[in-house]
């Protein structure tokens, strides 16, 4: 059976072009990795067995296309993602029975170029969490340590790939699910530029802070996904009509003469010691590398907790009223209730706590005598937040820092504090609110488990990101296998 590890997406596609492996066999192996796996790491939600080998042998029949390196790779999907014929819940009891008629643009484009859907991966329910647990149908655990959380809410994505299962999956990102999720499992995750991939059949939770973006063990197997899936869609306002580049192009060029920045708040106090001492190691190896490296300054970015869990509730508490229990999904319907009644029974019995805690709070601070004092405020602390970016990448190419405060949590360990739960989103929302490019990839270890390197980058500049990366893998070579995961 394919080894991932051992594996990339050069290699897979030559070994497919030259009919040493095909298609199916390649499905079979991650279907079967899935199954394997699923007691112990329970990452996905719903397999799609039987549509993926149907597809992997039309590939196969057809001819694998020698120009097109995603043909017959299998991916994983984040279940938030809607998939035309194939369950999608968003890990929510309220659309447990959803079966939709379309498939998302990202869906569509991989689609057509020959990648296999494996099946849809757990996350926070409608992606509200930093740990997948909060998912109706189970957490999902970390892959180097089985009783930690492997961060959220596209945790079933992440333990995907960093368990060998799959070699990329789609993940969704409004306050750090693509990068903190990937540094609690030491792989590659990114969250392109907001506009750069279209949000078109992606369930909202906050409309102006959502991205996709994939992930992969390797940087240049990253920019691969990230190529075929961005650009302008005409079905999403929001999405920009930018070049896109072959992301690969100029990765190998070195970070000689780079001009790095790395914010002061990013070490102060509430980070791990053992995450600060990686990260310090990370910018002496840039140095050593030829980069240029100075002290710069966010500093609004300690009030960007505050300004996103207004936000970013304010547009759920909107986007979730079209789950009234009549058009689809889950339905508490009875005989003889009223309206109201049942708008307020199937969210009541339909939504997870988390998620009505964020409709609660969103509805209440956009409300009529709370509007001003809540969401304006946080309106204008985002553009303060969007203000400092913009003059450190006045004089510097990327900014730097740690993806998250602390390595992978224990399962079950914050769920009674949120507030504790949301702090660990400290360094990774900032970017959302400005719409900023980040990348999170392995740094190193503290106490055996993965730290995540965070690589900020200027407005649809991935391209500066990922040959940074690039220099830092190819420097550190720490996409290993490790020892635990044998499925």
């Amino acid at each position: 059976m394919t080894d991932f590890f051992n594996e990339n997406l050069t290699s897979l596609h030559d070994k497919l072009v030259n009919k040493e492996i095909s298609a199916v066999d390649l499905t079979k192996a991650a279907l079967k990795k899935a199954k394997n796996s699923q007691s112990e790491i329970n990452a996905y939600i719903t397999l799609n067995e039987e549509n993926a080998l149907k597809h992997a042998a039309e590939l196969d029949a057809k001819g694998i296309d020698f120009q097109n390196i995603l043909s017959g790779i299998p991916f994983a999907i984040k279940d938030n993602l809607v998939t035309k014929g194939l369950r999608t819940t968003a890990a929510s009891h309220i659309l447990d029975n959803f079966v939709p008629v379309y498939d998302a643009a990202v869906i569509e484009k991989l689609t057509s170029l020959g990648a296999i859907t494996i099946g849809k991966t757990n996350m926070d329910e409608f992606a509200m969490g930093g740990s997948t647990e909060t998912s109706y149908f189970g957490k999902t655990a970390n892959a180097w340590d089985h009783t930690k959380v492997p961060g959220g809410s596209s945790g079933g994505s992440a333990s995907a790939v960093a368990s060998g299962i799959v070699p990329v999956a789609l993940g969704s990102d409004t306050g750090g699910s693509i990068r903190q999720p990937a540094a609690f499992n030491g792989i590659v995750g990114l969250k392109p530029t907001y506009g750069r991939v279209s949000r078109w059949g992606l369930i909202a939770f906050g409309s102006s802070l959502d991205q996709i973006g994939p992930f992969t063990r390797t940087v240049k197997d990253n920019a691969r996904v990230l190529s075929a899936i961005a650009g302008k869609d005409q079905r999403d306002t929001t999405s920009e009509d930018q070049a896109v580049p072959d992301f690969t192009k100029g990765i190998e060029a070195g970070v000689k003469g780079l001009r790095i920045g790395v914010p002061k708040e990013y070490f102060a106090a509430g980070i791990d010691e053992g995450v600060k001492k990686v990260i310090k190691q990370v910018i002496a190896k840039f140095e050593s590398l030829g980069a240029e490296v100075d002290e710069v300054s966010l500093p609004h970015s300690k009030y960007g907790i505050a300004a996103y869990y207004i936000l970013a509730s304010s547009e759920a508490s909107s986007n979730l009223q079209r789950f009234d229990g009549i058009r689809y999904g889950f339905s508490a319907r009875k005989e003889g209730q009223t309206l109201e009644d049942l708008y307020v029974q199937t969210r009541s019995e339909g939504f997870g706590a988390e998620v009505k805690r964020r409709i609660m709070l969103g509805t209440f601070a956009l409300s009529a005598g709370f509007y001003d004092a809540y969401f304006k405020k946080g309106a204008q602390v985002r553009t303060l937040i969007i203000q400092d970016f913009a003059k450190v990448f006045k004089d510097h190419d990327v900014i730097l820092g740690p993806t998250t405060t602390s390595t992978a949590f224990d399962l079950g360990s914050e769920n009674d504090d949120p507030v504790k739960m949301y702090m660990n989103d400290l360094l990774t929302i900032p970017v959302n609110l400005a719409g900023l490019p980040g990348m999170s990839l392995n740094a190193g270890f503290s106490d055996g488990l993965p730290v995540g390197l965070q690589i900020i980058g200027k407005p649809f500049d991935e391209s500066t990101i990922y040959k940074t990366a690039y220099a830092f893998e190819q420097a550190s070579q720490l996409f290993t296998k490790h020892p635990e995961v044998n499925f």
